[in-house]
């Protein structure tokens, strides 16, 4: 399936060139920060027992954002350590992974020794995916990929390798707490202040000496229209509100009661037509 070199149980790298300098810095920043994420968050990351979405770990019993997996080929845009790409598999997919950064990926054995799920991988940039055209039923990240690579490269790529009717669902970032957050550089945490101008967001340079990534985000009209550009059609915007005794490794993202009164994260749900 992959133009890449891809093992069962380890990484493989697909040897493109790079497309844009923010894939350098972001794979840099990934290589460098990879092993401490990892132990940061392993406690919530590595609950084999629920498949949750996001911060504050949404669970896909309740809000239903993939639906049945079961024989399905799909692709995890941006799998780190394929935490979650290893619960998608226990319901029945049939999933590679894929990310830039080998230090990610160099945790995945381990974590497919744990849970006793292995899938192939591939070390690539996910705005040049290595796949043929229709390879695969649905397309899945949390997070990932699409948090941290240019969606008008990203969205057509995934549009291209996915089979007619196949899927894309995706969770990330939102424009309101992209405004609520204002520039990067000032490391403030959310409020309810308006700090960044909407119409004008699309990437934003964090210069923060251990977060220096370039991340990447639409008001909600770019982000229809580049969807039905590429042929994909709107199924779902499911906009999660975390209960209120939610707990999160992931403590820097937003304040619990900023997150219930506003969206923090949402997951979009677009099928090729």
């Amino acid at each position: 399936m992959a133009d890449g070199r891809a093992t069962r149980d380890g990484t493989g790298s697909a040897d493109e060139p790079e497309s844009a300098e923010h894939v350098r810095k972001n794979r840099e920043h990934w290589e460098h920060e990879a092993a401490e994420y990892q132990q940061r968050n392993r406690a919530q990351l590595n609950r084999w027992d629920r498949l949750g979405w996001g911060v504050f770990d949404a669970l896909e019993d309740d809000i239903h954002a993939l639906g049945d997996v079961d024989g399905l080929r799909a692709l995890e845009l941006g799998c780190g350590a394929c935490q979650f790409g290893i619960k998608v598999a226990m319901r029945g997919a049939a999933v590679t992974g894929i990310d830039f950064s080998m230090a990610q990926l160099q945790h995945a054995p381990a974590n497919f020794e744990e849970s006793g799920v292995r899938f192939p991988t591939v070390q690539a940039n996910g705005e040049r995916l290595p796949f043929g055209d229709a390879s695969f039923d649905l397309v899945f990240c949390d997070h990932g990929v699409m948090g941290f690579a240019d969606p008008f490269r990203t969205v057509p790529e995934v549009a291209r390798v996915l089979r007619r009717g196949g899927r894309f669902v995706f969770n990330g970032t939102t424009p309101w707490i992209w405004v609520a957050w204002g520039d990067l550089e000032e490391e403030q945490p959310a409020s309810r202040e308006m700090r960044l101008d909407y119409f004008d967001m699309r990437s934003m340079e964090s210069q923060d000496p251990s977060w220096r990534t370039t991340e990447f985000q639409l008001p909600y009209g770019e982000w229809i229209r580049l969807f039905r550009a590429n042929g994909l059609a709107i199924d779902d915007l499911i906009e999660l509100r975390p209960p209120a005794d939610a707990v999160t490794t992931y403590d820097d993202y937003a304040p619990l009661e900023w997150a219930r009164a506003f969206p923090a994260e949402h997951i979009w749900k677009v099928r090729k037509e």
